[in-house]
């Protein structure tokens, strides 16, 4: 007859042997647990040979947005498929940051003159200060820079929820007088030809590099 010493063995032992034939369940081939799915895939580039633009790990998907165009047409993420695209938060009002940056991109959208249209990588510059940048404005102001630059505003929230899809920020900041500045990020986001965000450029910025680094991942990647 079991004391209860023994059926506290034997309870133990059934236990244990059913662990082991849960875990050969598990670990047999016929049973093993899917792979999780592969990231998504990036340029077959070697990062070292990139001097400018930061590749992620992944791609990270750019949420739906709607900004409004110069010519007060719709810029949806549509209108950035099939070419590579460099995006820059900026304002007409900005005394240095932007004149500079959008200067050093136009110098490496020269270099880019030889490639086919649909291969040419652009610009994008977006105002971050739609209360005194009109989509009108905002354009001619970046093709002061260069003919090529796309150029686009956005009220709020729809603004906001934009740069925060690409991890940029901003934020108005009052000056003496009743005047005031914009604060944004200085990097530049890098979108590929399927309108995925997959990198970043920071600065200081060389146009040479940049213009380099982008006509290669259009290369490999149109």
């Amino acid at each position: 007859m079991f004391n209860r010493q023994t059926l506290l063995i034997l309870v133990a032992a059934i236990a244990a042997g059913l662990g082991l034939w849960a875990a050969q369940v598990v670990m047999s081939p016929g049973t093993a647990p899917s792979p999780a799915a592969p990231a998504a895939a990036l340029p077959a580039v070697d990062p070292d040979r990139l001097k400018a633009v930061r590749l992620f790990p992944a791609p990270r998907t750019v949420p739906a947005f709607a900004l409004q165009q110069s010519d007060d047409t719709p810029l949806e993420p549509a209108e950035l498929l099939g070419r590579w695209t460099v995006v820059f938060l900026g304002f007409t009002h900005c005394p240095d940051v932007c004149p500079t940056t959008l200067t050093d991109l136009s110098r490496a959208q020269a270099q880019w003159d030889h490639l086919p249209e649909g291969r040419r990588p652009r610009v994008l510059f977006v105002s971050v200060d739609p209360e005194r940048d009109t989509p009108a404005k905002t354009g001619e102001y970046a093709r002061y820079f260069h003919a090529d630059t796309l150029a686009a505003t956005a009220p709020e929230p729809a603004l906001e929820n934009f740069a925060t899809s690409l991890g940029l920020v901003y934020m108005k900041v009052p000056l003496e007088g009743g005047d005031y500045t914009m604060d944004h990020s200085s990097a530049l986001v890098v979108l590929d030809a399927q309108g995925r965000q997959v990198g970043l450029i920071r600065p200081p910025f060389v146009p040479a590099d940049i213009a380099a680094d982008l006509a290669l991942l259009a290369e490999v990647a149109p």
